[in-house]
């Protein structure tokens, strides 16, 4: 092994212990590899290569203090990744637990399959987070989308552990307006719509 080599593994056993990521780092998995790497090894108890993903008590927590516990390398995110257990509403029930102090987390749309060589192996369920209690929650801009492993459609669930991807939309929604007005500064003859 060469000098190089050796200062090389040290710095990467350095930033192991110090549970940080490297100047640079970005984390955007794809589903496929959020379903089929990451949370296939959690439930199956395998060593993740990077550890930068933790654990939390979601429905203990609010979306904004999430991002706190969430944060990867040193620039601010608008988008954080997290393991937690399946918390279940009522203890011989099957319904999920989906509510904090605070508010609510509430299911959108229905269920999209994630696949990997065309074959099921996992299902993302989106969910908004409302603030109040239901049936009179107020919509905020904390959208979720939950990961659970599952190897056909219509089949319940196979393991407690869930995998979790939080974002805000203001900022996105932010980002796609700026975005649009650069776009139509630079080609005054394309005309875009905003749909509300």
């Amino acid at each position: 092994m060469s000098f190089i080599d050796l200062s090389l593994s040290q710095n990467n056993k350095a930033m192991e212990m110090e549970s940080c990521v490297p100047p640079g780092f970005r984390f955007h998995p794809t589903e496929e590899e959020l379903v089929g790497y990451y949370l296939k090894r959690k439930i199956n108890a395998l060593k993740i290569d990077l550890d930068v993903i933790i654990d939390l008590d979601l429905y203990k927590m609010e979306p904004w203090d999430i991002q706190a516990r969430c944060n990867l390398g040193y620039d601010e995110q608008n988008e954080w990744y997290f393991f937690s257990h399946k918390d279940k509403k009522y203890p011989t029930g099957t319904r999920t637990n989906r509510a904090t102090a605070a508010g609510f987390w509430k299911a959108t749309g229905r269920d999209k399959a994630v696949l990997s060589k065309n074959r099921i192996i996992g299902m993302r369920k989106t969910l908004v987070f409302y603030k109040g209690r239901a049936p009179n929650g107020r919509k905020t801009d904390w959208i979720m989308h939950e990961y659970r492993f599952q190897t056909t459609e219509h089949a319940p669930p196979q393991a407690s552990y869930l995998f979790h991807h939080l974002y805000i939309t203001s900022f996105l929604t932010t980002l796609f307006e700026v975005m649009l007005r650069v776009l139509s500064i630079s080609r005054p003859n394309i005309v875009f719509v905003k749909y509300k």
